[in-house]
């Protein structure tokens, strides 16, 4: 009898679960931002694209393709080991720097940033590209450090080719996703076990740089100066952020209802791109935006159990950079659309409307997925 009632616990403890492994749980948060994200490219982009278009589908209809793309992309990831991508990082890395390269030369100036290369009927960001390659490198580099029981180094050749394609990126000018290209594998790297001399070493770098980079394009430090009293400069440098803290307020509880909110109507610049979110809240209210922090959170703590199950430390170093990445750029576009972060551009994953960004972040979640069942297999 004892028995047959703790079998009865542990069917009913099984049935209480949403899904059944870590894999499971990071495949369904993904769904469940791909259609809140759907949702929201429509209601914050179809004002712009009958404008712009004459179709108020056009950006939802581009979105649904960039998503049939990201499958494809997570597909291919989830099924090959993702010990494969190591053998073509070579190939990866010199087919990624020469699209950066063509960009400066070829790509169209879009608001005096070239940013992206034409394909055919539709075009790609290779810098988002390089965001997963620059992950894919470090962990080569710090897998390789801890496997031979020697100091992780802020000094190596995957180092260098990480912020050249950085400072290509930064050439664009693209200071957000250069950050994040060059950051990424920092974090990475100081998580890993850098020295703390060479910590601060790095810290005083990133400063230096950082000021340089402000002192080369001055609206730069126009957008840091209002980054805390955007008020200060409400028509210029500080509008984007003004409008969007208006839409957030505007959505209190509950929100104003999908499609309703009224700041996509040519108030709230990039509504659909970089500053999705702050329509997200307009419609949603704070319990809407309450729901995304919540997923995120999760995202964080399933990848977090899937780099601390996986098989090696090659494993356990990407799983660490591809929650970064997701998870780092998260918070980066919420400071930003709440007036936290100057506006540096940083989409929102999954709500903000952006292919290349889409199908990359896919291809990593399936990457991520594929190291967690490489990792249950092992434990098996």
């Amino acid at each position: 009898m004892a028995d047959k009632n703790s079998g009865e616990e542990i069917s009913r403890s099984e049935r209480k679960k949403f899904w059944n492994n870590d894999m499971e749980a990071i495949i369904g948060i993904m769904f469940v931002l791909l259609i809140l994200g759907t949702i929201n490219v429509f209601s914050s982009s179809f004002v712009l694209a009958e404008m712009t278009f004459d179709n108020p589908y056009h950006f939802l209809q581009r979105h649904l393709i960039n998503i049939a793309v990201g499958f494809v992309a997570f597909g291919i990831c989830f099924y090959f080991d993702y010990h494969i991508w190591r053998k073509y990082i070579p190939l990866l890395l010199l087919a990624t720097l020469i699209a950066l390269v063509l960009v400066l030369l070829i790509g169209p100036m879009v608001n005096g940033a070239r940013r992206w290369l034409p394909l055919g009927i539709t075009q790609f960001q290779p810098a988002e590209f390089a965001k997963l390659l620059a992950i894919m490198l470090a962990a080569v580099y710090i897998s390789f450090r801890i496997r031979r029981h020697k100091q992780i180094n802020l000094i190596s050749p995957q180092g260098g080719l990480i912020l050249l394609m950085a400072v290509l990126t930064e050439r664009e000018p693209d200071m957000g996703t250069a950050s994040i290209i060059a950051g990424i594998p920092l974090i990475m790297l100081i998580v890993a076990g850098l020295p703390k001399k060479q910590v601060w070493i790095l810290s005083a770098i990133v400063l230096v740089a950082v000021a340089a980079l402000i002192y080369i394009q001055p609206y730069r430090l126009e957008r840091l100066k209002v980054a805390y009293d955007p008020w200060s400069d409400a028509q210029k440098f500080g509008y984007q952020t003004v409008q969007s803290l208006s839409a957030i307020g505007s959505g209190e509880l509950t929100g104003m209802g999908l499609g309703v909110g009224v700041s996509k109507y040519d108030y709230l610049p990039e509504a659909h791109t970089d500053f999705a979110f702050a329509i997200f809240c307009q419609e949603n209210g704070f319990l809407g935006a309450l729901f995304v922090f919540m997923l995120f959170a999760a995202f964080t703590v399933y990848a977090a159990r899937v780099a601390s199950k996986a098989k090696d430390e090659y494993g356990q170093a990407m799983s660490m950079g591809i929650m970064i990445l997701v998870v780092g750029q998260a918070i980066g576009n919420l400071f930003m659309v709440g007036g936290m972060f100057p506006v540096v551009g940083i989409p929102l994953p999954f709500i903000s409307y952006g292919g290349t960004s889409l199908i990359v972040t896919m291809a990593a979640i399936g990457i991520l997925v594929n190291i967690g069942k490489v990792g249950s297999a092992k434990d098996g």
